[in-house]
């Protein structure tokens, strides 16, 4: 039997928490983590997706200091399961100041292909909601945090979603998308009759930011961005009713759609999910470009249909979309 959305589908312990994904792909739906972090009067709740968590154990009892940690963001290193982990102090990344009421917990995560740890000041339990319930931070909210992408109320209370991927690109440039300005930023260049028409939905400011320009430097891509899936949908709607009024074809205004995967009002997975399903859109070839591709992960994206998956910052993904347009082209 599914669990009800707003109830808990894995049972947290206070030790570790093996994750298992329980959902099917493409529903809209996530699974969220609620921890929290106390201030001295004040207990504030964040989220991250539960996909991100590999398991939750008590504070390690060795750490070692690293000579270079950047401002007392990293707690240190310690050895798990064979393997060294870097261990961020979350509430020092959000600018809080943490008290210690209860011995702390550790959230270990991967994604960007990256195995981190985030303390913690505990968890609670995982919530399954749709992304249609997250919102994005807009109006007196929008100040709150660069590293929160939403916000959902959830029994009674506000929680916000953290942009984990914002923490290990600072603390490890080689993680972050670079922009066409970036000195080591690596030149490409493509010999086009026209430029790829590409439609890209990632809820991030900078990333689409610094997509926008890696695509259109050369004048290889032309890119229009939109928020979330949502905003991508209701745009391949309209395209499509503009190609039928003005008798042409849909390839005339869009050649591919490249999407992130976790957005607030609608997950990359059910926009791709989406496309695939309508009769004229679904030959519109769809890449997914975030943190969330892995090995572990890669079924969920081939369940949908998408035509390619690339974890960010991996930008083999312009090759890719130049290989696939091409190769449409010369077939029509």
């Amino acid at each position: 039997m599914r669990p009800r959305p707003g109830r808990s589908s894995i049972k947290i312990c206070e030790d570790s928490m093996e994750t298992k994904i329980l959902l099917e792909t493409g529903t809209n739906e996530a699974e969220i983590l609620e921890l929290f972090i106390d201030e001295e009067e004040y207990r504030g709740f964040y989220g991250v997706n539960v996909a991100k968590v590999i398991e939750i154990i008590p504070m390690p009892t060795k750490t070692i200091k690293p000579p270079d940690a950047k401002r007392g963001v990293v707690c240190g290193l310690f050895n798990h399961r064979d393997k060294v982990i870097v261990l961020i102090d979350l509430a020092h990344w959000l600018k809080k100041k943490s008290v210690e009421k209860r011995p702390p917990n550790v959230l270990i995560t991967e994604f960007n292909n990256v195995v981190t740890a985030f303390k913690v000041s505990g968890v609670t339990r995982i919530h399954r909601v749709t992304w249609e319930d997250i919102k994005p931070l807009d109006g007196y909210m929008d100040g709150v945090s660069d590293a929160v992408t939403g916000v959902i109320e959830l029994e009674n209370k506000l929680v916000f979603l953290l942009d984990l991927e914002k923490a290990i690109s600072e603390l490890n440039p080689e993680l972050a998308i670079k922009s066409s300005s970036s000195d080591d930023a690596t030149p490409f260049e493509f010999n086009l009759d026209k430029p790829i028409k590409v439609l890209h939905a990632d809820d991030s400011n900078v990333i689409r930011h610094n997509v926008k320009l890696r695509l259109e430097e050369n004048h290889c891509f032309s890119v229009d961005s939109v928020i979330n899936g949502e905003e991508a949908w209701k745009h391949l709607v309209a395209l499509k009713e503009n190609a039928h009024k003005q008798g042409r074809e849909l390839t005339d205004f869009v050649d591919v759609v490249l999407t992130d995967i976790e957005m607030p009002g609608m997950d990359g997975y059910h926009l791709c999910k989406r496309v695939k399903e309508d009769q004229e859109l679904k030959t519109l070839p769809v890449i997914l470009f975030s943190s969330l591709i892995t090995d572990k992960l890669a079924h969920k994206g081939e369940a949908v249909g998408a035509d390619g998956q690339f974890a960010k910052p991996d930008l083999k993904l312009l090759g890719f979309m130049r290989e696939l347009v091409e190769k449409r082209r010369k077939a029509a």
